[in-house]
């Protein structure tokens, strides 16, 4: 069998509405996530066993092999199709930064799961392999079918929305990790928000969803930024670029995304930003 190999698409919360912490400990929730056209990028080979290999530019963020929710998934798959732990070479390219809220680490997983299955000839369909992908974190079911959608409950409850347009965009990261745990204690600390699910846009024009946006919210942004003034020095700056529509930090940050009316007005601002900032990880995406 020839090596097999997918894009773990970046994800990103539009918006993010956060309700207070329940008696079980959880956060309910309210959010439209889309997916980019960038991210990291997972490959898969026949083995002799299960093994992981870690590459690219932000590989060495990463705790190490064994710390990888890649490989978690693929032994909850083995255990599910009653094979054991897959025999499979697995590699990743790692180009999206970590602790970033870009979901890259259940992407991550969504992508070698589809991949192990395919490449193995396992009979499971998506929705079998979402419920694995649940298993190893809220965002895993949603980062599996890697599709936009609306997401309820504690992160569970998805409902996928096709009319959502591309929206061009520059995703932003200032070099500073923002581990969601930390980010949930400092929002808890403060004034509590609701997990209100706003109607949809009265159309879905890219200039009337970026209208629609501008009036949510991210709930944790406030906390991101007060634990990491960097995230702060990323909205201002990306404020501050021309022709940008709307700019907010992605799930729990530290990732900022900034919205334009078009592709070439987003990648005009990323080399302006980029020669300002050369230290960030400055990017260029579709959104959707």
């Amino acid at each position: 069998m020839p090596e097999r190999s997918a894009l773990a698409p970046a994800k990103v919360n539009l918006f993010l509405h956060v309700g207070p912490v329940d008696a079980d400990g959880y956060h309910p929730l309210a959010s439209l996530a889309a997916f980019a056209d960038i991210g990291d990028r997972v490959a898969v080979a026949p083995a002799d066993r299960l093994t992981l290999v870690i590459q690219g530019p932000f590989a060495a963020g990463l705790d190490g092999p064994g710390d990888n929710l890649i490989l978690g998934a693929l032994r909850a798959l083995g255990e599910a199709a009653g094979i054991g732990a897959p025999p499979l070479a697995v590699s990743l390219d790692k180009r999206l930064p970590i602790a970033a809220g870009l979901g890259g680490g259940s992407s991550d997983a969504g992508a070698a799961l589809k991949l192990a299955r395919d490449s193995l000839g396992l009979p499971l369909g998506d929705n079998a392999l979402a419920d694995i992908a649940a298993a190893i974190g809220a965002d895993g079911p949603m980062c599996l079918h890697a599709r936009a959608a609306w997401a309820g409950g504690r992160g569970e409850r998805l409902s996928f929305e096709p009319r959502l347009p591309p929206l061009p965009a520059l995703l932003i990261n200032p070099g500073v990790p923002s581990p969601t745990g930390e980010v949930y204690r400092a929002f808890d600390a403060g004034p509590p928000a609701a997990a209100d699910r706003p109607s949809p846009p009265r159309d879905w024009r890219v200039s009337t969803v970026i209208e629609w946006l501008g009036a949510q919210r991210n709930d944790l942004q406030a906390a991101a930024v007060a634990r990491a003034p960097e995230i702060g020095e990323a909205l201002v700056a990306a404020g501050a670029l021309p022709g940008v529509r709307l700019v907010r930090m992605s799930g729990s940050g530290a990732t900022v995304f900034a919205l334009f009316d078009t592709p070439a007005a987003a990648t005009s601002a990323g080399r302006r930003l980029a020669a300002d900032r050369p230290r960030w990880w400055i990017a260029p995406a579709n959104l959707g």
